[in-house]
C-alpha cells in the first residue's frame, strides 16, 4: 500500500507522522472508531491492527475510487470484517450517522482540511464519554502557526485550520496537545485529561 501510495501520490500518513500515530493508537487503544477520510485505506487497517482486540472502525470516504481500492486492499487483510466503510461526502454522512452503543471512543479526522471545524461540530452527538479525536496535517507546511504568509491558494485552508486549533483549545470538556511529527497532529482528549495539557510534543 505504501509503493502504491508514493506510485500514484496518494496521500496516506508519512513516516514520521506514522510513529505518532501509532503511538497514539497503542495509548488509547479504541473499541469504536470513526474515520473521516478513508483514501485507499491504510489507516484504517492501522487503527485494526493497533487498536483494542474487539475494535470496529466505521470509515467515511467521497471517492468511489479511493473506496473500492481500500475495499479490495482490506478484503486481503485479516481486518476485513471490522471495518465498514460509508460512500459519500462526510458532513452530509455525519448528519445521518448511527450512534454505536456507547459512542465513538476515538476518531481520526483526515479528510478536507477546510472542513475541518464542520467535522468537530458534526460530530459531537456521536461520540463517547470519553474520547480521543485525531486530526492529521493540522500545520499544513509549517503554515498555521509559522511565521510565512501562506500562497494564495492555501489561505483558506490554514486560516480554518487556525480555526481548528482555536477551537479544540477552547470547547469546554477537550484539552489539546500537538505533535509535530509529520505534517502536525493534533490530539484532542474529551472527558481526558492530557498531561501536557495544550502544548507541542516530539515523538
Amino acid at each position: 500500500m505504501e509503493a502504491y501510495a508514493a506510485r500514484h501520490h496518494v496521500p496516506i500518513i508519512n513516516e514520521q507522522g506514522r510513529r505518532a500515530f501509532l503511538q497514539v493508537i497503542e495509548e488509547a487503544k479504541p473499541h469504536r472508531v470513526l474515520e473521516i477520510g478513508t483514501a485507499i485505506g491504510y489507516s484504517a487497517l492501522l487503527m485494526a491492527q493497533h487498536g483494542a482486540e474487539d475494535v470496529q472502525i466505521t470509515t467515511l470516504e467521497l471517492s468511489e475510487e479511493r473506496a473500492r481500492l481500500a475495499e479490495s486492499f482490506w478484503e486481503r487483510s485479516p481486518y476485513k470484517e471490522r471495518i465498514n466503510l460509508h460512500l459519500g461526502d462526510a458532513g452530509e454522512l455525519l448528519q445521518g450517522l448511527p450512534r454505536p452503543e456507547g459512542g465513538f471512543d476515538f476518531v481520526f479526522i483526515d479528510a478536507a482540511k477546510g472542513q475541518y471545524v464542520d467535522y468537530f461540530q458534526k460530530i459531537q452527538p456521536l461520540l463517547a464519554e470519553k474520547a480521543v479525536i485525531l486530526a492529521d496535517n493540522v500545520l499544513f507546511r509549517g503554515y498555521v502557526l509559522g511565521q510565512e504568509k501562506p500562497p494564495r491558494r492555501f489561505k483558506t485552508i490554514v486560516k480554518r485550520l487556525q480555526q481548528y486549533l482555536q477551537l479544540v483549545q477552547e470547547t469546554p470538556g477537550y484539552s489539546t496537545k500537538i505533535l509535530v511529527n509529520g505534517d502536525g497532529l493534533a490530539v484532542t482528549y474529551k472527558g481526558l485529561i492530557s498531561e501536557a495539557g495544550f502544548g507541542f510534543e516530539k515523538t
